[in-house]
């Protein structure tokens, strides 16, 4: 009878007492990814349920016949009427000049209370203004403005007991003009929260080694300061265009359906059923939306990378 080698038996030796054995590599790491990946599971479950879905949702609908099933590039096409056409041309121009006026003048106030010597009461309060300020739009913001500057606004009546009339030279508050005015008031705090870590990462040796070489305050702005700040400032005032174009409720309060064509004024007209315009067609124009702001988004991660580089 041929001798059978006897099986091979676990080294018992080195399990110690009180000590589980050592798990498997695999194990040990799908256990790691499981537990990395579940403080953050509500995070992906809310952005599918309230972005994916419904983004699918309208690109579904924009290339969808409005009788019978099928697909068509009718409604697609209809976005560049002169109509549709024109309310995306006025959004981005209300966007961009809101952005400007919102990111110059945000700029220039967050740096006089971040920088070196400002008073940290003035830096802590004008955070938390521009933490709320930021917040506060849509139908509250268009009824303080109308109760402040509009025709019969407080400070309009006090101007014209002193013989001071805002609305002779043809400005009005409910025209682009106003708009501009109106946006302005929640993109200026805005960005003075998105800019003032970005000031915070200019560092006081960078100045002083630039007065050592004899640089002037006007020399050290131009070669050293604003090409560190460059990114961060252009990534914020990307960040301004999308929060005014994507506006909705202040815009509407304040004007309605009438003066001002924007693209977000149409889409509520057919939300809240008008019947003059295909349902699918605000599909198509809130696709239209989504991908100008996909593209603003890019644009603001891509600026975002490079700034970062300076804030390590």
């Amino acid at each position: 009878m041929a001798n059978v080698a006897p099986t091979a038996r676990p080294d018992r030796s080195a399990i110690v007492p009180g000590r589980l054995p050592a798990v498997p590599a695999p194990r040990r790491l799908l256990g790691k990814l499981s537990l990395t990946w579940l403080p953050v599971a509500p995070f992906f479950l809310y952005v599918t349920i309230f972005m994916l879905l419904p983004s699918l949702s309208i690109v579904q609908g924009a290339f969808s016949k409005s009788t019978g099933s099928g697909y068509t590039l009718d409604h697609v096409r209809t976005l560049f009427d002169p109509q549709y056409r024109d309310a995306f041309w006025t959004s981005i121009k209300l966007s961009v000049a809101t952005a400007l006026t919102g990111g110059i003048f945000g700029l220039f106030v967050a740096y006089a209370a971040v920088k070196e010597g400002a008073p940290r009461w003035i830096r802590s309060a004008l955070i938390t203004f521009s933490g709320v300020a930021a917040n506060f739009a849509g139908v509250p913001l268009a009824f303080a403005f109308i109760a402040t500057i509009g025709t019969t606004g407080v400070i309009t009546s006090f101007l014209s007991s002193y013989g001071i009339d805002i609305y002779s030279n043809g400005f009005t508050l409910y025209s682009f003009t106003g708009l501009t005015i109106v946006y302005t008031y929640f993109q200026l705090p805005l960005m003075i929260l998105i800019i003032s870590p970005s000031i915070d990462g200019l560092r006081s040796q960078w100045r002083e080694a630039a007065e050592n070489l004899g640089a002037n305050t006007f020399q050290y702005w131009r070669m050293v300061g604003l090409p560190i700040l460059w990114p961060s400032l252009l990534s914020a005032m990307v960040l301004l265009f999308g929060s005014a174009f994507s506006a909705y409720a202040t815009a509407y309060a304040l004007i309605g359906s009438g003066s001002v064509n924007l693209v977000p004024i149409i889409i509520g007209a057919v939300m809240s059923g008008n019947i003059t315009i295909d349902p699918n067609l605000g599909d198509a124009l809130a696709l239209g939306m989504i991908v100008i702001i996909g593209f603003t988004v890019a644009i603001y991660a891509l600026l975002q990378r490079r700034a970062s580089r300076w804030l390590r």
